[in-house]
């Protein structure tokens, strides 16, 4: 991992539920199931307590990863709105639709949600720019012109 991930005040707060819900519902539930089925007798032939070992394994290693990223998330927030930067709601337009994008860290991205990352083509292109600004982004379907019209 690199050593700071940036992360919305947002994005910090929910990275937090996500891991004490692991952490304090998720892998107690899974230490139960993987007790119980380990009573049941002969484990080489008991494929409920091979599943609760590797589910408790995955969500072992969800946990790890989760408190590794909240050691080097580094919340940020935007400091004026005079240019697009980490955290801002951005409004553009393509074509003759309007759309709102709010830029935020990898981990935070949702494009169906509108969230995109600072270091997706798009959250790359618009860092920086200004009200009335345009950019180009390449897309598979080629080349799509976005105008910020506000920044909040």
């Amino acid at each position: 991992m690199n050593n700071q991930i940036l992360v919305t005040k947002t994005g910090l707060i929910k990275l937090k539920s996500e891991l004490e819900s692991l952490v304090s519902i998720k892998r107690p539930q899974l230490v139960e199931r993987l007790s119980l089925a380990r009573s049941m007798g002969d484990l080489s032939e008991n494929s409920d307590y091979q599943d609760a070992k590797e589910s408790l394994s995955f969500v072992d290693g969800q946990i790890s990863e989760l408190e590794d990223l909240m050691r080097i998330a580094k919340v940020t927030k935007p400091t004026n709105n005079s240019e697009v930067s980490f955290g801002h709601a951005v409004k553009v337009k393509v074509g003759k639709a309007e759309v709102v994008f709010e830029i935020v860290g990898e981990w935070e991205a949702n494009p169906s949600q509108k969230k995109i990352s600072h270091t997706s083509p798009l959250g790359k292109a618009l860092l920086g720019k200004k009200i009335g600004e345009q950019v180009d982004v390449a897309a598979p379907a080629g080349k799509v012109v976005y105008t910020v019209m506000s920044i909040s």
